[in-house]
Protein backbone atom coordinates (compact mmCIF):
# COMPACT_ATOMS: atom_id res chain seq x y z
CA UNK A 1 0.00 0.00 0.00
CA UNK A 2 1.17 3.64 -0.49
CA UNK A 3 -0.01 6.98 -0.59
CA UNK A 4 0.59 10.51 -0.73
CA UNK A 5 1.95 12.65 2.35
CA UNK A 6 -0.44 13.64 4.52
CA UNK A 7 -3.12 10.85 3.95
CA UNK A 8 -4.44 8.43 6.84
CA UNK A 9 -5.56 4.98 6.27
CA UNK A 10 -7.89 3.25 9.02
CA UNK A 11 -9.71 -0.14 9.06
CA UNK A 12 -11.30 -2.92 10.91
CA UNK A 13 -10.46 -6.47 9.51
CA UNK A 14 -11.40 -9.70 10.61
CA UNK A 15 -9.06 -11.12 12.14
CA UNK A 16 -10.41 -15.09 11.50
CA UNK A 17 -9.84 -13.85 7.71
CA UNK A 18 -6.80 -11.67 7.73
CA UNK A 19 -4.47 -11.38 11.00
CA UNK A 20 -3.17 -8.01 11.30
CA UNK A 21 0.21 -6.99 10.04
CA UNK A 22 2.48 -4.95 11.68
CA UNK A 23 4.91 -4.50 8.32
CA UNK A 24 2.25 -3.89 6.06
CA UNK A 25 1.76 -0.45 8.36
CA UNK A 26 5.21 0.49 8.33
CA UNK A 27 5.34 -0.44 5.19
CA UNK A 28 2.51 2.20 4.31
CA UNK A 29 4.07 4.98 6.11
CA UNK A 30 7.48 4.33 4.84
CA UNK A 31 6.82 3.73 0.83
CA UNK A 32 9.23 5.08 -2.03
CA UNK A 33 6.76 8.23 -2.90
CA UNK A 34 7.49 9.30 1.32
CA UNK A 35 11.19 7.82 1.91
CA UNK A 36 12.55 10.98 0.62
CA UNK A 37 10.40 13.12 3.18
CA UNK A 38 9.80 10.96 6.26
CA UNK A 39 12.69 11.06 8.29
CA UNK A 40 10.58 9.55 11.37
CA UNK A 41 8.53 6.72 11.26
CA UNK A 42 6.51 5.16 14.61
CA UNK A 43 4.94 2.04 15.12
CA UNK A 44 2.91 0.82 17.82
CA UNK A 45 1.43 -2.68 17.87
CA UNK A 46 -0.82 -3.68 20.88
CA UNK A 47 -0.82 -7.56 21.29
CA UNK A 48 -3.13 -9.23 23.74
CA UNK A 49 -1.33 -10.26 27.12
CA UNK A 50 -1.86 -13.46 29.16
CA UNK A 51 -3.23 -11.30 32.79
CA UNK A 52 -5.07 -8.31 33.40
CA UNK A 53 -6.23 -7.33 36.85
CA UNK A 54 -5.19 -10.19 38.78
CA UNK A 55 -6.50 -13.09 36.52
CA UNK A 56 -5.05 -14.72 33.65
CA UNK A 57 -6.05 -14.77 30.18
CA UNK A 58 -6.50 -16.83 27.40
CA UNK A 59 -7.69 -14.76 24.84
CA UNK A 60 -9.77 -11.60 23.91
CA UNK A 61 -12.79 -11.48 21.47
CA UNK A 62 -13.15 -7.71 19.83
CA UNK A 63 -16.23 -6.22 19.19
CA UNK A 64 -16.06 -3.33 16.76
CA UNK A 65 -18.94 -1.23 15.54
CA UNK A 66 -16.97 -0.67 11.76
CA UNK A 67 -18.61 2.40 10.66
CA UNK A 68 -18.20 4.16 13.66
CA UNK A 69 -15.05 3.11 14.66
CA UNK A 70 -13.35 4.37 11.22
CA UNK A 71 -14.78 7.52 11.32
CA UNK A 72 -13.57 7.75 15.10
CA UNK A 73 -9.97 6.46 14.21
CA UNK A 74 -9.94 9.39 10.73
CA UNK A 75 -11.15 12.00 13.27
CA UNK A 76 -8.13 10.84 15.66
CA UNK A 77 -5.59 11.07 13.52
CA UNK A 78 -6.78 14.56 11.57
CA UNK A 79 -6.57 15.92 15.34
CA UNK A 80 -3.06 14.85 15.31
CA UNK A 81 -2.37 16.44 12.47
CA UNK A 82 -3.31 19.65 13.07
CA UNK A 83 -1.25 18.92 16.70
CA UNK A 84 1.73 18.14 14.90
CA UNK A 85 1.75 18.62 11.19
CA UNK A 86 -0.70 17.92 8.03
CA UNK A 87 2.14 16.11 6.44
CA UNK A 88 2.11 13.37 9.28
CA UNK A 89 1.31 9.96 7.54
CA UNK A 90 -0.86 7.34 9.68
CA UNK A 91 -1.87 3.23 9.32
CA UNK A 92 -4.63 2.56 11.48
CA UNK A 93 -5.76 -1.45 11.74
CA UNK A 94 -7.82 -2.69 14.24
CA UNK A 95 -8.81 -6.22 15.14
CA UNK A 96 -12.14 -7.54 14.91
CA UNK A 97 -12.59 -10.97 16.41
CA UNK A 98 -11.11 -13.37 18.44
CA UNK A 99 -7.37 -13.58 19.44
CA UNK A 100 -5.20 -16.13 21.48
CA UNK A 101 -2.46 -14.37 23.55
CA UNK A 102 0.12 -12.78 21.55
CA UNK A 103 -2.27 -12.39 18.36
CA UNK A 104 -2.07 -8.45 17.02
CA UNK A 105 -4.96 -6.16 18.21
CA UNK A 106 -4.33 -2.80 17.02
CA UNK A 107 -1.80 -1.22 14.10
CA UNK A 108 -0.59 2.07 14.51
CA UNK A 109 2.04 3.73 12.24
CA UNK A 110 2.86 7.31 11.89
CA UNK A 111 5.37 8.85 9.05
CA UNK A 112 6.68 12.19 10.11
CA UNK A 113 9.12 14.36 8.80
CA UNK A 114 10.96 14.64 12.81
CA UNK A 115 11.07 11.93 15.25
CA UNK A 116 9.30 14.14 18.30
CA UNK A 117 6.36 14.50 16.31
CA UNK A 118 5.79 10.83 14.84
CA UNK A 119 6.53 9.72 18.62
CA UNK A 120 3.63 12.19 19.87
CA UNK A 121 1.02 11.24 16.91
CA UNK A 122 1.30 7.66 17.65
CA UNK A 123 0.84 7.51 21.26
CA UNK A 124 -1.92 10.52 21.13
CA UNK A 125 -4.08 8.22 18.70
CA UNK A 126 -3.83 4.62 20.54
CA UNK A 127 -4.59 6.74 23.99
CA UNK A 128 -7.67 8.13 22.16
CA UNK A 129 -8.81 5.51 20.56
CA UNK A 130 -8.73 3.49 23.74
CA UNK A 131 -10.87 6.19 25.58
CA UNK A 132 -13.22 6.96 22.67
CA UNK A 133 -13.59 4.71 19.93
CA UNK A 134 -16.46 1.95 19.49
CA UNK A 135 -14.42 -0.90 20.55
CA UNK A 136 -15.10 -3.65 23.02
CA UNK A 137 -13.18 -6.45 24.27
CA UNK A 138 -14.69 -9.63 25.99
CA UNK A 139 -11.48 -11.42 27.99
CA UNK A 140 -11.55 -15.10 27.98
CA UNK A 141 -9.85 -16.28 31.61
CA UNK A 142 -8.24 -19.31 32.59
CA UNK A 143 -10.79 -20.25 35.16
CA UNK A 144 -13.80 -20.68 32.36
CA UNK A 145 -15.10 -17.19 32.99
CA UNK A 146 -15.37 -14.37 30.60
CA UNK A 147 -15.86 -10.77 31.09
CA UNK A 148 -16.01 -7.42 28.77
CA UNK A 149 -13.04 -4.91 29.70
CA UNK A 150 -14.24 -1.78 32.12
CA UNK A 151 -12.15 0.20 29.70
CA UNK A 152 -8.48 2.13 29.95
CA UNK A 153 -7.01 0.46 32.44
CA UNK A 154 -4.47 3.38 32.92
CA UNK A 155 -7.53 5.55 33.81
CA UNK A 156 -8.62 2.57 36.21
CA UNK A 157 -5.08 2.64 37.83
CA UNK A 158 -5.62 6.50 39.33
CA UNK A 159 -4.25 7.62 36.21
CA UNK A 160 -5.82 10.95 35.02
CA UNK A 161 -6.58 10.81 31.03
CA UNK A 162 -4.42 14.43 30.86
CA UNK A 163 -1.53 12.29 32.12
CA UNK A 164 -1.14 9.56 29.54
CA UNK A 165 -1.99 11.73 26.59
CA UNK A 166 0.66 13.95 24.78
Amino acid sequence: MQFEAGKIFVDVWDVTQQPLDAMAGLAAVTGESLAVRNGAESLFVGTVRNHNLGKKVLGISYDVFIPLAKQNFTEICQEAQAKWGEELDFYVVHAQGKLDIGGVSIVIAVGSPHRDEAFKACRYVIEEIKHRSPVWKLEHYEDGDSEWSKGCELCSSNHKHEAHVI
